[in-house]
């Protein structure tokens, strides 16, 4: 029997990461995964492919909507080869994936391809997919088997036209009609790829906001956009029924006036969350404890009602994020090793990759107004800035929220060109208690997107903004 000082079961973002840290501090570490593919939902069915399809809808909808104002002219019409749009999807999925194998291999963690299930608290049964079953020991255990998507109880979800995220990464045409139920992120930007090749969309959203959990700001904002880009939005909708006939799918649903109205496509995305996943995992062998919405149990260590045996990622409480999962991975690797590493979730990015993007991190004004926390708001739109006029990208804002007697920075919220990437400027001066008039003396390069930053920040500190 192989013994290992750590067993992680599950490859996502969360478990691989954890792996590798596991590894590097000198660990005898295995993962288990039950896919023939390393790297889990994220690198599969979610964050990677999502966002190919993204940038190749993006570059599809420029040619056709955008290159003739910037002198660009194509003789004949520009068409959507779904196909190898679909497979150039596929390529860049199976090259990330072979790069967590190559990590796998560098560092000298042992992959078991099967399910892991406890036979007890350090021995784990893994079953192949020919049913062959074998067992380790593991001195500490990782939970890391991240989520599905979830659904509605009255929904029945077909794969067909009634799909879910993972179903729509691979469809093999283009819907005419897609009805999204569910205005979150992954609502949105699956349907923003449809919308660009030619599909009519409709999001029907539950909450009186779309992105209800980010800040209404963002939300107004991407609403607004959405709308200008012919996205159909109909928030404060309760859906009642979902009927397929056909290729025809009706989703009924009532209004905030109680009024039953109904919306008619071929295609369904149902796209209302994501719920954990422990099927397999034979949790009861070991009493470990699970809540309600079946997420593990876990203290401030993420470790379980058993000592040796932590959880991270999608499986315990929190934001169903791969970086979260990630930092939750190097953290208990970390705490095996005897360190005292810490995570601030206030600090932990929250991003929707639509054109344009939106990125938040900390306290929503919604969240202050709550806490009775007095502070500053400042904002500053793209449209000023001369980086966003020169590329045609001037939808969108920066908001930084500041405590109103310190003037630590206390949010930020953005919506524009490239925010998943600037996020991470906030994400740092927040993690150094940095202030906004900090934020607003740092020089910014001219032109850039980041600019809008600065100039939140001014706005924020004494309402003094320089481009506007």
């Amino acid at each position: 029997m192989s013994k290992f000082d750590v067993a992680v079961i599950g490859s996502g973002p969360g478990g691989y990461v954890a792996a590798i840290r596991c590894a590097q501090l000198g660990l005898k570490t295995a993962i288990i995964e039950k896919y023939s593919t390393l790297g889990g939902t994220c690198l599969n069915v979610g964050c990677i492919p999502s966002k190919a399809l993204l940038d190749s809808s993006h570059h599809y909808h420029d040619a056709v909507a955008h290159f003739e104002e910037h002198g660009i002219e194509i003789s004949g019409d520009v068409k959507v080869n779904l196909e190898q749009m679909m497979s150039r999807k596929e390529k860049v999925v199976n090259q990330t994936c072979d790069g967590v194998k190559f990590l796998m291999d560098k560092n000298k963690i042992e992959v078991f391809q099967g399910v892991g299930s406890f036979k007890d608290t350090t021995h784990i049964n893994i079953e192949d997919s020919e049913g062959k079953t074998q067992t380790i020991e593991a001195a500490k255990t990782i939970i890391a088997t991240g989520s599905k998507p979830s659904s509605l109880p009255f929904i029945d979800l077909d794969k067909e036209r009634i799909i879910t995220s993972t179903e729509a990464l691979k469809l093999k045409e283009i819907p005419k009609h897609l009805i999204v139920i569910g205005g979150g992120v992954i609502g949105l930007e699956l349907g923003q790829v449809y919308k660009r090749l030619g599909a009519d969309v409709t999001v029907v959203e539950y909450m009186d906001r779309i992105i209800p959990t980010m800040d209404s700001a963002c939300s107004k904002e991407l609403t607004k956009i959405l709308k200008k880009q012919k996205v159909k939005i109909a928030t404060s909708h309760k859906v009642s029924a979902v009927t397929r006939d056909g290729d025809k799918i009706t989703v009924k649903a009532t209004d905030k006036k109680d009024k039953e109205v109904s919306f008619e496509g071929d295609y369904v995305l149902v796209s209302v969350g994501r719920k954990a996943y422990t099927d397999g995992l034979n949790l009861d062998a070991v009493k470990i404890i699970a809540d309600d919405r079946g997420r593990v149990e876990v203290n401030e260590h993420l470790q379980t009602n058993v000592e040796n045996i932590y959880a991270i990622g999608d499986v315990v409480k929190g934001a169903m994020l791969a970086h979260k999962a990630e930092e939750e991975g190097v953290f208990v690797a970390e705490t095996i090793a005897g360190q005292k590493p810490h995570i601030n979730y206030n600090l932990i990015p929250g991003v929707v990759y639509t054109w344009p993007e939106v990125a938040a991190v900390g306290k929503t004004e919604e969240e202050l107004k709550e806490e009775g926390i007095k502070y500053k708001s400042g904002q500053f739109p793209m449209r000023a800035l001369g980086r966003s006029r020169a590329s045609g990208d001037i939808d969108g804002m920066v908001k930084i929220l500041a405590d109103e007697t310190t003037d630590e920075v206390l949010g930020v919220h953005m919506v524009g060109a490239r925010v998943a990437d600037l996020i991470a400027e906030a994400v740092t001066a927040m993690e150094f208690r940095a202030s906004a008039e900090d934020i607003a003396r740092m020089s910014h390069a001219h032109p850039t997107y980041a600019e809008a930053v600065k100039e939140a920040a001014l706005a924020a500190t004494e309402d003094r903004p320089l481009h506007i």
